[in-house]
């Protein structure tokens, strides 16, 4: 951990002279200071029928660290699951959140896990960070049954109830009306909580969403939109496919915030924000301005209708774990060799997760006609002359 400041010059001097063995005992134990600094963003928000938060955000050393920790074990993982990917080790549809991560992690940041995250298929990072563990990320992934959805859903269906994250789903726009039925669901309970619908740039045309949202607005729920703009639908640029890409102005009627979604203590106070927000005036939108360094998936390369100079672009300016490096540095909360020495503690977690997932074994057949019908009704499956039954599935 970093030195801690020395109560005088004198005693500076003194322990200068003293061994490093002795030195190293005077290091503060920066994983628990949770002494109140204040951050300014790196943009200002942009609001719409709403006053904007404060740029000035409280936080502490030992969140920056968390951050830290959990923005470098989310990026570890996707680099990860690249590999296992080009391996033939996880199979069909694969969609990476890398240059994204500060949404997850900022998001936990302001709320709790009794409050619902519901997003689409890029979801390894909030499954992460709602608690889920590597292992069940890498065993979903290659379909095995240590999987968070014992192997069934692969890559885009993650799921976590006890965290009320419910799930990636694979059919675009449609988490946004159920993460409205959720919020309904929550103002009914009165139980004060919120439900934070994610979807990306892609899906901010799709009808639906419009009609959630005009009666998630009639009914004052607390129903919080966000729309993760990484620019890019698939392989067309946002300025194709809308005619105003101000997605947090889409709402017209309820209010919207951009946030630079790649500044993680930004996020967390447009979260809090918005929380606030919702639980006593209903719906609002949140546009996080943000990036994803891979192609949309797996099967695409991410460079044929963009320039690399652009991904190296953002990457050198935007990166949203250099910058939370530089600000642990220039606040001399740790040393650079501290901040790679838990990046290599967090690759070898990530490669034991690895290995761990490769041991789990295979689904049974049989596990394909579980959870299909409501269990105890049953029903005869039958041979095509429709003659020999086949099996009777639970």
């Amino acid at each position: 951990m970093a030195l801690s400041r020395l109560a005088s010059s004198s005693s500076r001097s003194v322990n200068l002279l003293k061994p490093l063995s002795s030195a190293i005992s005077l290091r503060r134990p920066i994983s628990t200071d949770t002494t109140p600094m204040t951050v300014e963003t790196s943009v200002p928000f942009t609001s719409h029928q709403c006053e904007a938060p404060s740029r000035s955000i409280e936080t502490n050393p030992k969140e920056l660290l968390t951050f830290f920790r959990d923005l470098a074990t989310m990026r570890r993982m996707e680099i990860a699951a690249d590999s296992l990917y080009k391996a033939k080790l996880i199979r069909g549809f694969c969609h990476l959140y890398d240059g994204q991560e500060a949404v997850a992690v900022g998001m936990e940041a302001a709320i709790t896990k009794k409050d619902c995250i519901i997003t689409a298929y890029r979801d390894h990072c909030t499954f992460i960070g709602r608690g889920g563990t590597l292992l069940e990320v890498f065993a979903e992934l290659m379909g095995r049954q240590a999987g968070c959805s014992k192997g069934r859903g692969g890559s885009m269906h993650l799921y976590k109830k006890d965290s009320n994250f419910y799930g990636g789903h694979g059919i675009v726009g449609a988490q946004i009306p159920l993460g409205c039925g959720l919020a309904f669901a929550q103002k009914y309970s009165k139980d004060e909580t919120v439900t934070f619908a994610l979807y990306g740039d892609g899906a901010a045309n799709q009808g639906q969403l419009f009609e959630a949202l005009n009666i998630s607005a009639l009914w004052d729920l607390p129903a919080i939109l966000v729309c993760e703009n990484n620019h890019y639908g698939m392989g067309t640029a946002e300025w194709r496919a809308a005619k105003n890409p101000a997605y947090y102005k889409r709402g017209d009627y309820v209010p919207g915030l951009k946030v630079d979604g790649m500044d993680v203590l930004a996020v967390k106070q447009a979260c809090k924000f918005a929380k606030e927000h919702a639980l006593k005036n209903g719906p609002i939108i949140l546009e996080m301005d943000t990036y994803r360094y891979h192609g949309h998936s797996m099967s695409d390369p991410g460079s044929t209708y963009r320039t690399r100079d652009e991904i190296s672009g953002v990457r050198q300016e935007r990166d949203p774990i250099e910058r939370i490096r530089k600000l642990i540095l220039s606040h001399d909360l740790a040393t650079e060799k501290e901040l790679k020495d838990i990046e290599k503690e967090l690759r070898k977690k990530v490669d034991d997760a690895i290995a761990q997932a490769k041991e789990s074994p295979i689904p049974e057949p049989s596990e394909l006609f579980k959870n299909v019908y409501v269990k105890g009704l049953g029903a005869e499956s039958f041979g095509a002359d429709r003659k020999e039954v086949r099996a009777t599935l639970p």
